[in-house]
């Protein structure tokens, strides 16, 4: 059995999620912020003030990842970590206002990337595509 490349639907959901990154890196870099960064700081600017594990885990990236994003942030002042108070392991993780101030100023640039990425497709196109990535997900994790 032979599988062409522009066949697999894995290398393809992974050169578009390239794309998008590569051209979202373009957009962020006037804010000193990476895509990877710009995840974690939207995801606290929705649900502030949760452990450095849940963030991980929201963002779908490793502990590791997650702790080096985390360590340039905290250095550029646009979150907070503070020890957890019943749990001595733990981080609670909080966007600071200089954080929520940025997270604010790249929201227009974030949704006008979104924008562009739908054009031309409809709002039923769009709600197939969602459709069908949510279909793959459920199938690669059954």
């Amino acid at each position: 059995m032979q599988l062409a490349m522009n066949e697999s639907i894995g290398f393809t959901v992974y050169k578009t999620a390239l794309k998008l990154r590569t051209e979202m890196m373009r957009r962020l870099k006037p804010f000193g912020l990476t895509p990877e960064q710009w995840t974690l700081l939207g995801c606290l600017a929705e649900q502030d003030a949760i452990t450095q594990r849940e963030l991980a885990e929201r963002t779908f990236k490793d502990g590791p990842t997650t702790t080096r994003l985390l360590d340039k942030l905290v250095e550029t002042g646009l979150v907070r970590r503070d020890g957890s108070a019943s749990d001595r392991r733990s981080f609670i993780i909080s966007i600071t206002d200089k954080g929520r101030a940025l997270r604010d100023e790249i929201l227009p640039v974030a949704a006008r990337m979104n924008e562009d990425a739908g054009n031309n497709i409809s709002s039923d196109e769009k709600a197939l595509l969602f459709s069908l990535l949510n279909k793959i997900q459920k199938n690669i994790e059954a």
